[in-house]
Formats: structure tokens, C-alpha cells, sequence
């Protein structure tokens, strides 16, 4: 006892002197400590957005609330056009400390040009890993280190006029041979088989390209493209484009391949929800610009439904795509609180907040789906539906996500050449692997998971 007491007492004088020291000698003004003066500062990051209502709520469920649970980060949000200054900003060292991409290729890139910090020891330290799903996770690794993080999920299910289907009795198909016939029972009825565009936004015609791959070759065959085992002109690819252009030269696209390439956004939705369209290939996306075109604050009261893309023999497959991810800037000053952020932003609670508020996709998190209070049962079903497949292996590639950035462009800028009869899918994609291959050597191809 009489050790521990000279002990203490001598720790608690050379504390006093040591605070005295440090202090100048002289005791601090209690109305600096009541003013709360001497508190550290939080440090403050920053993460770029664009200016969009969507935007708005994403910063009120994301920012807001990580900034009013605790004092230690400040997350500032800018208004900036990310697309177009954030990769010279990058470069010259400036710009976010949160980085918000367009996807897995995109992050890959950046992080080979240097530009990205590896954060495996902060998916150790928050648990990263466990909270994605095994192969969300694994896509942000790039030579061994994690630089991104997966957000919004998406998938590519085939929409369809549910009012119309029903005053007609036709079933939404359940396989290929059926989506082709009923197209064309549709089309003799006097209606248009499938809404959609170019016109507005020209790389969504690599949803096509993706899907018929997917869904007719099939996903083995697309993985093992992907992994340099099979090349990208193999047959059954090259009968996947020419199903689609068939369809395409029918006229099941819009009514034909004329008024397809000039519609817009606006045009082709509004055809599919007035009915003059009755079917939509299209991804979750959808899900936020629907309530301006169905239901009972229209003129016409169209309601929607959704099934499966229809695949070749049936089995329902749904391709993984990823509408962005996050990443933290190498030249972050505050890297661990970015780190932070990101916990917060992809934690189950918040994720599915941004889902049920926002409408916008929630990344592939898990335990995400006890917070999707008051999303579309439509919707809540297509995400189950996803994760059932997914865990059955029964998921396929996006071109947005799992092609290296030179093939896509090509797939979803030349497919129009292909239609307009200037080259023949064999031929276009011919081409579409010498690019891919050239990629494939120089370790451009993003992380692809295995089946």
C-alpha cells in the first residue's frame, strides 16, 4: 500500500509540473475551458456531387447524418461536375478526399495511374469485408490492394405494360422463344414490341449487347471470355448479337430502327407507359423515374410490372452491374476519416434509407434489406430475386462493370454498324476481341468473379 502511495503521489507532481510547463507556467483562464476554446477542431473532408434532386437526398441520408452522430469529421459536400474535372483534378493532386466513380473500371484505372490509396488496412480495422457480399468485395481489388468500394447495384430485368398485358391476355415471357414470338403477336396486334432509345444516350446500348450475351450464350461463356479462356467472336456470341439485330431490323425496337436512334429518354418512356410500347429492357434505374409515367396521377393510369430478362433455356439470370463505387484520393490528407464516412455511408441503415427515400439503388451490402421500409414490393422483389440468384450463381456480367473500358466503348459505339448493315457481328466482334485481348495483357480487365 505504502508502495503504491509514494507512487502515485510522485506521478501526480511531475503531472502538475509537466502541465506547468507546457502550459507557460501559468494556469488556463476557466472562461477559455467554459468556451470550450481548447477543444480540438474536427477535421473536414470532402466529397464531390452533382447538383440534382436525387443528389439533395443522398447528402441529407448520407452527409447530414454522419455529420450530426459525431464531432470528430466534417464531411463538406461541393457541387461539381465530376465527370469532367475530377480526373484532372486527381492528377494534380487536388480534388476530393472521397472519390465517387462511375464503376469498378473506371476505379481500376485511376488506381493504376497512382491516383487512387489502397484501403486494405482499413477494411481490416472496419470490417469491410464482412459487410459486402464476397464478390462485391473482391471487384474493388486491383494487383492485390482494395481501392474502391461497390454502391448502387443494378441489374437488367425486362419491364412490361401490365394493364396492356392483361386487356390483351398475353403472359410476360419466361424464356427466350417466347420473348421473340410474343414480339411478334405483339407487332401484329398493332403495337410496338420493346420502348427504347440512342439518341439521348448512345452507351446504353451496351445494355443490349451485355444482356443478349448473358442470357444467350449464357454466363459461363461470358465469364470465361472475360478470364482470356474463350475469345469474344466465339459462335455463340456472335448468334447473340444476330438475334438481337433480327429483332432489331423487325422493327421491335420503337417500330423501327429509324425512330429508335432519334428517340430520347422522354420519348421511349412515355410510349412504354402510355402502351403504344409494351415491353422495356432496361435496369433498376427505372425504379425512380416510374412514378412520373404509371399509375394514378397519369392521364392513361397504366400500371407496370416485371419479370426475368428471358434467357435461352429459361433459368432466370441477373446481371451484376454497378452503377459507381468509392474510393479514397491518394492525396487525401485525412484518409482515415474518409474511411469513416464510408463506413457510414455503406452501412445497412443508411443503405437502405437511400433506397427507400431516394430511390437509389442500394450497393451490395448485407442485412441492407430489414431497412427497405416503404420501397415498391415490385422492387423489394426484383433485389430478392437478385440476391436468391446470385447466391445460386445464377448471375451475369455487365459491360459497364466487368469489361475493360476500350472493349466497351467499342461494343456499345460500333453495335449501330452492325444494324445499319455496315459490318456483320462476326465482324464487329472480331474486332471487339483484338481489343479486348490487347487489354487483357495489359491488366485492364477488372476483377471478375469466379464461379
Amino acid at each position: 500500500m505504502r508502495h503504491w502511495l509514494t507512487r502515485t503521489r510522485f506521478c501526480g507532481v511531475l503531472l502538475c509540473l509537466l502541465a506547468l510547463v507546457l502550459a507557460g507556467c501559468a494556469p488556463v483562464p476557466a472562461t477559455q475551458v467554459e468556451s470550450g476554446e481548447a477543444a480540438m477542431e474536427p477535421v473536414e473532408i470532402t466529397v464531390w456531387l452533382s447538383q440534382t434532386a436525387q443528389s439533395d437526398c443522398i447528402v441529407a441520408e448520407s452527409v447530414d447524418t454522419f455529420n450530426a452522430k459525431q464531432d470528430e469529421v466534417v464531411v463538406n459536400v461541393e457541387r461539381k461536375a465530376t465527370t469532367d474535372s475530377l480526373r484532372p483534378a486527381l492528377a494534380a493532386g487536388a480534388g476530393p478526399d472521397v472519390v465517387q466513380l462511375g464503376g469498378p473500371v473506371f476505379a481500376a484505372e485511376l488506381a493504376l495511374a497512382g491516383q487512387l490509396l489502397p484501403m486494405n488496412a482499413y477494411a481490416d480495422e472496419f470490417g469491410w469485408a464482412e459487410l459486402f457480399h464476397d464478390w462485391a468485395f473482391n471487384i474493388g481489388v486491383v494487383e492485390g490492394e482494395l481501392f474502391s468500394l461497390p454502391q448502387e447495384l443494378e441489374t437488367l430485368v425486362l419491364f412490361y405494360n401490365k394493364t396492356v398485358f392483361e386487356e390483351k391476355g398475353w403472359q410476360p415471357p419466361s424464356n427466350l422463344e417466347e420473348m421473340i414470338s410474343l414480339a411478334g403477336v405483339i407487332q401484329q396486334d398493332g403495337l410496338i414490341p420493346f420502348a427504347g432509345q440512342s439518341s439521348q444516350c448512345n452507351v446504353c446500348n451496351e445494355w443490349y449487347v451485355g444482356e443478349f450475351m448473358n442470357q444467350v450464350a449464357g454466363p459461363e461463356l461470358v465469364y470465361q471470355a472475360l478470364i482470356g479462356e474463350v475469345p469474344f467472336d466465339h459462335p455463340d456470341f456472335v448468334r447473340a448479337i444476330e438475334i438481337h439485330n433480327d429483332m432489331m431490323q423487325k422493327g421491335y425496337y420503337m417500330g423501327s430502327l429509324e425512330r429508335f436512334q432519334a428517340a430520347n429518354f422522354e420519348e421511349f418512356t412515355t410510349a412504354f407507359a402510355t402502351g403504344e410500347a409494351v415491353m422495356n429492357m432496361e435496369g433498376t434505374w427505372f425504379y425512380g423515374r416510374e412514378g412520373d409515367y404509371f399509375g394514378e396521377g397519369t392521364t392513361h393510369g397504366n400500371d407496370w410490372d416485371w419479370v426475368p430478362n428471358p434467357s435461352l433455356d429459361g433459368t432466370p439470370i441477373f446481371s451484376i452491374g454497378l452503377g459507381g463505387t468509392q474510393s479514397i484520393s491518394k492525396s487525401s490528407a485525412n484518409p482515415r476519416e474518409a474511411a469513416m464516412y464510408l463506413s457510414h455511408y455503406f452501412s445497412p441503415e443508411v443503405q437502405g434509407r437511400l433506397v427507400s427515400v431516394c430511390n437509389y439503388g442500394t450497393a451490395p451490402v448485407r442485412g441492407v434489406d430489414e431497412f427497405m421500409e416503404g420501397v415498391d414490393p415490385r422492387m423489394q422483389a426484383i433485389y430478392s430475386a437478385m440476391n436468391d440468384a446470385f447466391e445460386a450463381g445464377g448471375y451475369g456480367y455487365t459491360l459497364w462493370t466487368f469489361f475493360p473500358p476500350k472493349t466497351d466503348l467499342y461494343l456499345y459505339e460500333e453495335l449501330e454498324k452492325v444494324w445499319s448493315g455496315q459490318m456483320t457481328a462476326q465482324e464487329y466482334l472480331t474486332r471487339a476481341n483484338e481489343i479486348f485481348q490487347e487489354e487483357l495483357a495489359a491488366g485492364e480487365v477488372p476483377p471478375t468473379p469466379s464461379r
